[in-house]
């Protein structure tokens, strides 16, 4: 199977001057490479993957980002009402939870961060009540705003404190005067005492349909408030492209692609290999995904909602024939049972996706000791700015006498 073709080379000079010289950087800590030049920043993500991977296998350049500024279509903040009854929002202070008031962000959509500031002003001039985390009263807490780049759409969640929303009417009515590009607006009940962003106390629909749709490669995906999918559309594609070139798949794989959320990288692989099994743990992710599948017409991917952990080590005294395990896990890395199952299993191939290169390293390690050869990395800038890179690392079972990568 021919993978998706290569897109141009990176417009290099394009990017490699540009910077971030956000005035309050280092309260936020967002951005760990503040008042540095896209290329420095770059150039030291690529040196801490070769660092920690080249000891394992070839790494390869990293994927520069095109458009570095601007990009995070996955945003949210937390309220807070000064005692002259100014309102702010903005990103907890690193380490903290005082809040860093951002009048605009050099990272974050510009839509979805103007939507945000408005909510702000807003609440200030209708005088909503502001949740406030010692007391645990009031009603708006946060704001999460999704945004999808190939179709336009808006999502916007606003999350109150307590069971119903004083002024939900007004508020809800003047913020879509405001911004008439809010394709779907929700509110989350959340009265956790933690730092989590969405509650489980239940989310009520206000207008449109609960999600928004954006295109990947060309394919449709759905995506609810909690679902995961990669925050940086360009590089998404870049990264999936990407991990299928390395990947070598030849038409006739049976495939598992652990950690699916949506089935992103489950249906972006779907095209090259004979069948994939997607598994996810989240219940709306696996909705989603689900949804995914009929909406793209992809008849060789199914889904699985469970742990991916459990899955591997209930199939793995089985005879599955399962020639590839692909996972994306989050940047804690996947686990010791996990890396065990795959040897269990002996697949010919695992392709690893990462976004954290330290713990990926960790599991690189524990790959080896089941029989796996690292082959082949490719990092990724999909968060431009910040300390995360996304990493793919393809291996090969020694036993199976796979022949190494030609990258």
């Amino acid at each position: 199977m021919n993978p998706p073709a290569k897109k141009p080379k990176n417009k290099i000079s394009q990017v490699i001057g540009a910077s971030n010289k956000c005035p309050v950087a280092e309260k936020c800590g967002g951005c760990s490479y503040a008042g540095k030049t896209y290329f420095e920043q770059a150039a030291a993500k690529e040196k801490r993957v070769r660092r920690l991977i080249e000891p394992f296998c070839e790494v390869l350049p990293i994927h520069l980002c095109e458009h570095p500024l601007y990009y995070r279509n996955k945003v949210h903040s937390q309220f807070k009402r000064l005692r002259n009854g100014h309102v702010i929002v903005g990103p907890y202070e690193s380490g903290s939870h005082r809040i860093v008031e951002v009048d605009s962000c050099l990272i974050e959509n510009k839509t979805a961060s103007a939507i945000i500031r408005d909510c702000a002003r807003l609440a200030e001039k209708l005088n909503v009540e502001i949740y406030n985390e010692v007391k645990h009263t009031g009603d708006l807490r946060r704001i999460l705003v999704r945004t999808a780049d190939a179709t336009g759409e808006v999502m916007v969640v606003l999350v109150i404190g307590s069971k119903y929303f004083k002024k939900k009417k007004i508020f809800t009515d003047e913020l879509l005067k405001l911004h008439p590009e809010i394709t779907t607006l929700l509110i989350n009940i959340n009265q956790r005492n933690d730092s989590m962003i969405l509650g489980g106390d239940g989310t009520k629909k206000i207008s449109g349909e609960g999600y928004i749709t954006d295109i990947i490669l060309g394919k449709k995906f759905r995506v609810s408030p909690d679902s995961f999918m990669q925050s940086n559309h360009e590089q998404a594609e870049a990264l999936y492209t990407e991990a299928v070139r390395l990947a070598e798949f030849t038409g006739t794989e049976v495939c598992i692609d652990a950690y699916c959320g949506t089935g992103s990288t489950t249906l972006s692989f779907a095209p090259y290999v004979e069948s994939i099994t997607g598994i996810e743990i989240n219940g709306s992710a696996f909705k989603d995904a689900l949804k995914n599948k009929t909406a793209n017409k992809i008849k060789n991917a199914e889904f699985v909602l469970g742990d991916a952990t459990k899955y591997m080590a209930d199939i793995a005294g089985t005879d599955a024939g399962i020639d590839a395990v692909i996972l994306d896990p989050t940047r804690a890395g996947t686990t010791k049972e996990f890396i065990k199952a795959c040897g269990k299993l002996a697949p010919s191939k695992i392709v690893y996706i990462s976004c954290c290169p330290e713990t990926l390293a960790r599991d690189l390690k524990g790959f080896k000791a089941q029989g796996f050869e690292p082959q082949i990395a490719k990092p990724v800038d999909m968060f431009p700015w910040t300390d995360s890179v996304e990493t793919i690392v393809v291996l090969n079972n020694r036993n199976k006498g796979d022949k190494k990568n030609d990258a």
